[in-house]
């Protein structure tokens, strides 16, 4: 079982699973994002106290929890970097770094306009809310790490150990609400025995939740593999895969001349 698992170290064999993944999370960010939102904004019932403007829910609630579960993915594969030196891992910390920053930025924007109808105010130093940004931060950090060093190697271990120290903040955004007196409501969804929301208004959520994982796993995987086509460009499995397609390309051009 180890030696499979271990063999995905190899950027060959990451680039296949990528592959063979990104159809299914394609699928999975189709359905769940059109039927999840669209059901969300136009077909789920209006809030009783906060009338239509609580829809921004069904963006807001994804990007805000993905967003932390995009950053856990990256300090796993931090770890995975650091203590078995996987090279794939780190192009996979590289790869999704800016997708988990732009949907952090997305929760932080959405909850700011959702923010100022119900506070009166655009931005407030909230608990949850300086988490967040902090988040945001950590992820432009990792970015900016990686990028600073000439060896793609060594900024990939520099982002990972940045990556890994910044995990802290991930149960600070969680239980912030719990510990510190603040303006942001509490657990909703999380609550299965008794959630804080009627059928009609969870499922689109869960829906649209779910629709978020296939974005961000669709979008993940496309920076992936041209990581590791990119850093990998002159060896040997990339040359053999771009003369492939190159043939295909060819014989399939020929067909169409004799047809």
């Amino acid at each position: 079982m180890w030696k499979w698992i271990n063999s995905f170290a190899k950027p060959e064999k990451a680039y296949w699973l990528a592959s063979a993944m990104q159809p299914y999370f394609f699928a999975i960010a189709l359905l769940g994002l059109t039927v999840g939102i669209t059901w969300g904004l136009v077909f789920a019932p209006a809030d009783y106290q906060q009338g239509d403007s609580y829809r921004i829910i069904y963006i807001h609630v994804p990007s805000a929890i993905l967003s932390q579960t995009a950053y856990i993915a990256m300090a796993t594969a931090a770890l995975v970097g650091i203590v078995w030196q996987w090279r794939t891992a780190f192009m996979f910390i590289s790869a999704i770094a800016p997708v988990g920053a732009v949907i952090c930025f997305i929760s932080l924007f959405t909850g700011a306009a959702w923010g100022k109808p119900m506070w009166g105010t655009w931005w407030i130093w909230d608990a949850r809310l300086t988490s967040q940004l902090i988040l945001l931060f950590l992820y432009l950090g990792v970015m900016s790490l990686y990028l600073a060093f000439e060896d793609k190697q060594q900024g990939g271990k520099a982002a990972a150990i940045m990556a890994l120290v910044g995990v802290i903040n991930i149960p600070i955004i969680k239980y912030s609400v719990e510990w510190w007196n603040t303006l942001h409501q509490g657990a909703t969804i999380s609550k299965f025995d008794q959630p804080s929301m009627p059928a009609e208004m969870l499922w689109p959520l869960l829906i649209s939740i779910l629709g978020f994982v296939g974005f961000i796993g669709i979008i993940t995987l496309i920076r992936f593999k041209n990581e590791m086509i990119i850093r990998d460009k002159h060896r040997p499995w990339v040359m053999q895969m771009f003369a492939e397609n190159s043939e295909l390309q060819r014989l399939s051009a020929s067909k169409k001349e004799v047809n």
